[in-house]
Formats: C-alpha cells, structure tokens, sequence
C-alpha cells in the first residue's frame, strides 16, 4: 500500500511552519494514541498513530524535509522514521510534548526546590496543637505557655548523621541530585530518589544518638497569647514552630487550634451569650428585680407582674466583644418559671385556696389558657 502524503497525514499545507506542524501532531497523536484507544478500532488509531509519528519526524527534521520536499518518500529513508528518545513507538511523540508536560513532570515534588549544591531542598511539616480554655479566658484574652517538641542539632555527629570518624556518601541512584527521573510510556516522571529521600546522601555508618538524622527531638516552652474574643474553631499561627525542613529547607508553621470549654451558665452564639434564669411561681406571679449573672460580674431584671416561663430579657453589651466587632455582643436570658414540689400538708392546703380563688374570678386571670380551650374546642365542632 503506497504511503500517503506527509502533509495530508497531519493536515498541514506545504508552506506549514515548524511550530504549525508540532501543533498538528500534537493533535493527532492526542486523537490516535494506543492508550486513549482500546477495544473496536485500536488497531486502526495505533497505524494511524504511526503513520503520523512517522510523517511527523521528517517533517520536524530540516535535512529530511528538504529531501522530502524535493523528492517525495523516495528522498528520505523510511527506517529513520523509527528512532527517537524514548520507548518504541513513541519517538518524537515526547518531544513535540515536552514543552506541555515538562512544566507538570520535570519541576520535582511539590513544596520542594533546589538547594545550592543540587540537592532537594524542602519545607518542614506544619504542626496542629489543641488548646482547650474556658469562655472567660476566650472573651478577655490569655498569655500561656505550651511545651511543642523541638529538634536540635545532634551534639555527636555534629548534624552530619553519620558515626564519628566516618562521613556521608553521594548516593549512587541519584548521583546526589535527590531525584530520579521515571520513565512511562511517552512520559519522563521526576520523583525523590527512594534511596536517599532526597537529600543525595547515603550514611552507611548512621549515628547512633540520633540515628543518621543529625538532629534529636526535644521539647520547648512556647510563650502563647490568646488574644481577646477569639472563638471555638479558630488558630493561631506561629512561624517556624513546626517540623524542621530537610537539606536546609525552612520550618513548617505550628498552628494553635482552640477550643472552648462548655460553660455552667452561658453558650455562646458568635458575639452574643444566652442563660437560662428559673424564677419561682409567686415571683414570676408578682413580679420585681432579680439578679443574673453576666460574664464576670452581675445585672439586675425588672420582671413585671405576670411575667410567663419563656419569656425573654435583651441585656445589651453584656456579650462578648469578638475579634473583628467594634462593640460586644448582648446577653439573652430566658425565663424558666419552676412549679414547686415536695410541698407540705399546708402548702398544699394554701395552694387548693389559692386554686379556686383563681377558679371563682374567672378567665381573667388565665388569658393564654381560655384561648387554648377555644381553639381545641374549634378543632372538634
């Protein structure tokens, strides 16, 4: 079967530029690639692969495309369409995608770079701490200390990890680079060199105080201070307080996460604080001022008479001021009227009077009840 046309194959005109023809193979080679085509039809996309591979390194050659131009298949020998710098069938497919692909594939592990002596150079690990503190340490603020670990420098081996009187190698996988590049299908893979974890060394006589790491793990007392307002679920940044970085990299961050201590009396509900306050029947009845608590200190309540369980008291500013608020939040307290129990024979007695006195005047002292006993009576006409 006679060849087709190189240029028809990648369906670019003769006058096609270099740049215009990486762009039509690039294309093609997307379209007809073995991997994307399996099952029905992967015997037509692979000759369709080929034939453009092929059409592709003599087009992409100058020598070959001036031979080509002038003479058509008979110009240029067809067993270099083969060669290429990777795997069989794949020559010339890497390079015109290189550039694409060398930004993902080529520029290491991420949160790593490259140190001055080529080597891996990566930042430490961050590091979370819980700190559990009561509402009034979160409304008015804190200074603590926290013991965090710590690493120092190994007083043996001086930070080399290596046994005294011997030294550290240049690990031969990676011939110190601290990476190793990984080879599939048309992709070149960088990856840390699973010898050396990137540090392109080898200890072949580790330390044995700190076991080839150069360094021995401490603890340190951190001065903390929590700000006032902050609230549950929020953390606190301190640089370079978490794990040490590898070949000279920078620490990781410590970050102090808080958490807030269920409170006696109040919940929180962002800036505002909400209590629940029982008062008797009688004084719920009669009404008059009572003392609440607030955040510190204490308020008084002016209940009029008559005042219903569920009923709710707006103290303004007796909230919490948060972090980003310009003025605290209110307190809210919720009236709970409490029936009493465990009376006496003459309670009880003063309480049955006191019942059909109430029952004698009628509906006027019972409001709520009268309407509910005319809607139930509604429901069942």
């Amino acid at each position: 079967m006679a060849k087709r046309d190189y240029y028809d194959v990648l369906g670019v005109p003769k006058n096609a530029s270099d740049e215009d023809i990486k762009k039509a193979y690039r294309k093609l080679a997307m379209k007809h690639h073995p991997d994307r085509n399996q099952g029905e039809g992967a015997k037509q996309a692979e000759e369709k692969f080929k034939e453009g591979k092929e059409a592709y390194e003599m087009l992409s050659d100058p020598q070959k495309r001036a031979a080509y131009d002038q003479h058509g298949h008979a110009g240029v020998d067809p067993n270099m369409g083969g060669r290429g710098g990777g795997p069989e069938g794949f020559g010339g497919f890497a390079e015109a995608f290189g550039d694409i692909f060398g930004d993902i594939f080529g520029g290491g592990a991420a949160g790593a770079r490259r140190g001055g002596g080529g080597q891996q150079v990566f930042r430490g690990s961050d590091l979370s701490y819980a700190m559990e503190i009561t509402l009034e340490e979160a409304a008015h603020g804190k200074e603590t200390q926290i013991r965090i670990p710590s690493w120092e420098t190994c007083g043996t081996c001086n930070g080399s990890g290596a046994k005294p009187g011997t030294s550290p190698k240049t690990c031969g996988t990676c011939n110190g680079s601290g990476n190793v590049h990984l080879r599939q299908g048309f992709f070149s893979i960088q990856q840390t060199c699973p010898h050396c974890r990137g540090s392109g060394r080898i200890i072949p006589e580790p330390c044995t105080t700190c076991s080839g790491a150069g360094r021995i793990k401490r603890q340190k007392t951190l001065e903390v201070k929590i700000p006032a307002g902050i609230n549950e679920g929020m953390r606190i940044r301190s640089a370079g307080n978490g794990e040490p970085g590898t070949n000279g990299g920078p620490a990781g961050d410590l970050y102090i996460e808080i958490r807030i201590k269920a409170h006696e009396i109040f919940e929180r509900d962002g800036d505002d604080l909400h209590c629940t306050v029982p008062i008797g029947m009688t004084t719920a009845a009669l009404g008059g001022s009572i003392e609440v608590p607030t955040l510190g200190s204490k308020a008084e309540i002016e209940l009029p008479e008559g005042t219903q369980h569920g009923k709710t008291f707006r103290l303004r500013g007796k909230g919490i001021k948060g972090l980003r608020s310009s003025y605290p939040g209110d307190l809210y307290c919720h009236i709970t009227v409490e029936t009493p129990v465990k009376l006496t024979e003459p309670q009880r007695k003063l309480l049955k009077e006191l019942d059909e006195s109430f029952r004698r005047a009628g509906e006027r002292h019972s409001p709520n009840a009268k309407s509910w006993t005319d809607r139930v009576k509604d429901i069942f006409k």
